[in-house]
């Protein structure tokens, strides 16, 4: 192999998990990837957006992200390229990106004019080129669609559609281009990769893994038509499991380095490692160890209990969320539960949430009484409003449809708070 490449992404530093702070976590996890850059002779780093878990990341956050970069170079890794997600700040991103070009770090925070200047040529360090990226970060609604008077909902969904698509194209014809020219000057084949942060149509999620929908609508499930056949490989980001989409090995989900939820406590994290001679990619997946044990329970009383306290016979520290489905109802539970845990003088134990199955949610009417408002969408609560208020058949597509775009501004207002 001439050429070693790593793809990771979603790493939302600065994230919490039930107010639980993870620095320890994302300390660890960084040292590892330092360590595997320089184990792995890696030339190039991929990292494919939602580097922050907020659009306003806190000071740690940001020290732990600079200091990773400043340490790269150490590694011999020649080059890192960053793409921004749906959770990271274009602002943010590109302020310092002309500095750290000098690191050879390249961002792209935003989409750029020029569909050409989302494409990045890497070179060796003898000057000569060795891959070409076409770095396309999160695509906002507002970068690709422009809203006209008198539009349908389905017209708005194929105009993203399309809008998402044409950039694609756009982007990877200059990639092309661009490696033709270099193919003719140097004498060398050179690799072309794709990157993107979207969701695309048939790739797997968990629940509770705290993903979001990326535009209002069904249609930004982007099919793998959009990524055209000249991309030797594409590096994706934003679903947090590590995954092929469809039959397309080379079109890549890295997933999240850490369980960004309980749902993905037993889900095995990984980086892809792609190695090239040439055009032909070589995919393998390289585990990455588990830095804080998490560990969702769920059952009546008696058996929370006995798991509490295998847990806790195990030895290792772990976070817990508990999920009651006895029949009988336990007001206390957590009194109860914290009892299976009298001998824990350590704090090996900490339990970070408790979910009792047995509190309804009355003020919704379900029809199904042992739903709580944490088994509910918001989606779901206002289906079941206009449920409540007999709102027409041909009048609910409209509502929701600005329901939706009301709650994409308050997610966005929200972590631009945080």
């Amino acid at each position: 192999m001439t050429l070693k490449v790593l793809h990771t992404s979603d790493w939302h530093l600065g994230r919490s998990l039930y107010g639980q702070r993870r620095y320890p976590e994302f300390d660890a996890f960084l040292a590892w990837m330092l360590d595997t850059l320089r184990d792995q002779q890696a030339d190039v780093l991929l990292i494919a957006g939602d580097i922050f878990d907020t659009t306003a990341p806190g000071n740690r956050a940001m020290q732990q992200y600079y200091q990773f970069l400043r340490q790269v170079a150490d590694t011999g890794c020649q080059h890192v390229v960053i793409i921004g997600g749906n959770h990271d700040s274009p602002t943010f991103l590109n302020a310092p990106r002309d500095i750290l070009k000098m690191l050879n770090v390249h961002v792209v925070g935003a989409k750029t004019d020029d569909p050409a200047e989302e494409v990045l040529r890497l070179d060796d360090s003898n000057g000569a080129p060795m891959l070409l990226v076409c770095a396309v970060p999160y695509l906002r609604d507002r970068d690709i669609r422009t809203a006209e008077a008198g539009e349908t909902i389905d017209d708005k969904e194929h105009k993203l559609l399309d809008g998402i698509k044409a950039h694609y194209q756009a982007v990877t014809a200059a990639g092309v281009q661009q490696r033709q020219e270099l193919q003719k000057q140097f004498a060398s084949d050179i690799p072309l990769i794709g990157m993107g942060h979207l969701w695309a149509a048939g790739a797997r999620t968990v629940e509770g893994d705290g993903v979001r929908d990326l535009y209002v609508g069904s249609l930004a499930h982007v099919g793998t038509d959009i990524f055209p056949d000249s991309l030797d490989y594409v590096a994706l980001g934003h679903l947090h499991v590590p995954q092929a989409v469809g039959n397309h090995t080379h079109i890549r989900y890295s997933g999240s380095p850490l369980p960004m939820g309980f749902g993905e406590a037993m889900q095995q994290k990984s980086v892809c490692v792609i190695g090239f001679d040439g055009h032909q990619p070589e995919l393998s997946l390289l585990d990455i160890p588990c830095f804080q044990r998490l560990r969702q329970l769920t059952g009546s009383l008696a058996s929370l209990q006995t798991e509490l306290q295998a847990l806790l016979a195990d030895g290792e520290a772990t976070w817990v969320e508990i999920i009651y489905t006895g029949a009988d109802i336990v007001p206390d539970l957590r009194e109860k539960l914290l009892e299976a845990l009298a001998e824990d003088t350590g704090g090996l134990i900490t339990l970070l949430r408790v979910k009792n199955q047995r509190i309804t949610a009355r003020t919704l009417h379900a029809q199904d009484t042992e739903q709580t408002l944490d088994d509910l969408s918001p989606q779901d609560v206002f289906r079941r409003c206009l449920d409540a208020h007999e709102v027409p058949d041909e009048q609910r597509p409209e509502l929701l449809h600005l329901y939706q775009d009301i709650l994409r501004q308050v997610q966005e207002a929200d972590r631009q708070a945080d």
